[in-house]
């Protein structure tokens, strides 16, 4: 990574905005200077509102210069940039963090597993799973949420849940009188899905879904190795200078965000850490 991108917020003008929910967006962004960000899927850059500051963002989707993110309105910064509108200038530094370890997982299956919009860091894989299909074995998403008006990508998870050799599966905690799907939490949906000990599994949402999601795919025989997190919390520079993501030993944003459970499963275990 050049260090301009590193340290230094690159101009990206926002081409498109799409509501998600009540106070999640999703922004299509180009680069200025025409050059694509090379981000892999498990990245996060750095998203900058000139004027108000920067935060970490995963990366949601990727595909020629475009980089895609999905953002909740939470605080000023992340506020300001879901307020962007086309034709506004954003600021972004990266890519930062590992990725997701779709080249190892081929020929094996694949379990992708979210919780609320811990499915837009989990969507570029998603997605690259489908075009590579061929590549791989069964292949599985089980996505839940608070509320049906919680959900991300309505439209996609509808059109995914019609493809020919692909399992979806989508639960709610709460569901209102328009919601006709299933009722419960995520990690329950593993009983039902499909697949081989031998699997990859990929989770990101709260870190109580992702320690019973875990526990239920130990339950159907994957091994730690083979379980892979993503840790996105307290991550303010994406460089390991300001210690705000400590986990232990491991800074987050230099050392993941993406890891395997047998790694961090014993700091996941300590209290308050």
């Amino acid at each position: 990574m050049a260090a301009a991108a590193a340290e230094l917020p690159t101009p990206f003008r926002v081409v498109k905005r799409t509501r998600e929910t009540s106070d999640t967006w999703t922004l299509v962004l180009e680069p200025e200077s025409g050059e694509p960000l090379l981000a892999q899927p498990g990245q996060f850059t750095m998203l900058y509102a000139f004027g108000t500051g920067e935060v970490p963002i995963s990366v949601s989707a990727i595909g020629g210069t475009e980089l895609v993110h999905t953002v909740r309105a939470v605080g000023d910064v992340s506020n300001a940039i879901c307020a962007a509108r086309p034709g506004q200038m954003l600021g972004v530094r990266g890519p930062f963090g590992n990725a997701w370890p779709l080249a190892e997982a081929v020929g094996h299956d694949v379990i992708v597993v979210a919780g609320g919009i811990g499915l837009a860091p989990l969507r570029a894989a998603w997605r690259h799973l489908l075009a590579k299909r061929p590549d791989y074995g069964e292949v599985a998403l089980l996505y839940g949420a608070r509320t049906p008006g919680d959900l991300l990508y309505t439209t996609e998870l509808e059109r995914w849940g019609r493809l020919d050799g692909v399992q979806v599966d989508v639960t709610v905690d709460a569901a209102d009188n328009t919601w006709r799907g299933k009722v419960g939490v995520v990690p329950k949906l593993i009983q039902g899905a499909r697949f081989d000990p031998s699997a990859t599994a990929l989770i990101v949402g709260p870190e109580i879904m992702m320690h019973f999601t875990v526990q239920a795919l130990l339950e159907r025989g994957v091994a730690p190795e083979r379980i892979y997190l993503s840790l996105e919390r307290d991550m303010k520079c994406g460089l390991g200078h300001c210690g705000h993501c400590q986990l232990g030993p491991t800074l987050i944003c230099r050392d993941g965000p993406v890891y395997s459970y047998d790694r961090i499963s014993a700091l996941m275990a300590v209290r308050e850490l």
